[in-house]
């Protein structure tokens, strides 16, 4: 098969992905105590040295993965103004939530596991980034509040339901599944989730709840990789 070749900054962003992918799966498996740099690098297929290079030690890297798991949550939030229609915006966060927890459950994992342990590598990020985020973000569902776009509530423990509500389905995967007597999720189960939440939330806003569109998985055929190499 003849390798795809990649420019300079594409193959950074595509060997930084691998980094990532492969340090999610060892955090959440060991911890980041009883994650070594050596244990990310073997399952990425690169030497440490690539590691080192682009994150320069495990804990800029854990950071970096645990900056990137938020970005990934709250992006649906990250244009919305005043003018942004509620229903809309809050669908799609709340969908878009629950299916990362199906696709992506390691990331809310090893966040949770962070939260649980006090926060000490992301302390800094909460209590300056992710808290003028929230307070932006407030601000604005507070303005539908007084557009009388939606009913009154508080909007700092609107975003704190939907966070804990949809990461519920990654953290307590296990306890879910048990309970309901499956092996895993499934497709159906991630728009029952989906339409189940929008409803309750929808209905103490009192907003009308939008058509879902079915969940699809993305197919696991996944394009050649290029080469990882340091730069």
């Amino acid at each position: 098969m003849t390798k795809q070749k990649y420019k300079p900054g594409k193959i950074r962003e595509r060997n930084n992905e691998n980094i990532l992918a492969a340090a999610e799966q060892e955090f959440v498996l060991h911890g980041f105590k009883g994650t070594s740099m050596q244990s990310i690098a073997d399952r990425a297929g690169v030497p440490k040295a690539n590691i080192h290079y682009y994150f320069k030690n495990k804990a800029n890297l854990y950071r970096a993965l645990l900056e990137n798991i938020m970005q990934v949550w709250n992006e649906v939030l990250a244009d919305i103004t005043p003018d942004s229609d509620p229903a809309d915006v809050l669908s799609r966060f709340i969908r878009s939530k629950v299916q990362l927890s199906y696709t992506h459950p390691n990331a809310s994992k090893i966040f949770a596991m962070e939260i649980i342990q006090g926060a000490p590598h992301l302390r800094e990020h909460l209590s300056q980034n992710m808290r003028a985020w929230v307070k932006e973000r407030s601000a604005v569902i507070q303005s539908w509040i007084d557009q009388g776009k939606i009913r009154a509530i508080d909007p700092t423990h609107l975003i704190f339901m939907i966070w804990a509500t949809t990461q519920h389905y990654a953290d307590f995967e296990t306890q879910v599944l048990e309970v309901l007597n499956k092996r895993q999720y499934e497709p159906d189960d991630i728009d029952q989730i989906t339409d189940f939440l929008i409803d309750m939330i929808f209905t103490r806003l009192g907003l009308s709840k939008p058509e879902i569109q079915p969940f699809q998985p993305e197919s696991d055929d996944n394009e050649a990789e290029a080469e990882v190499i340091a730069e």
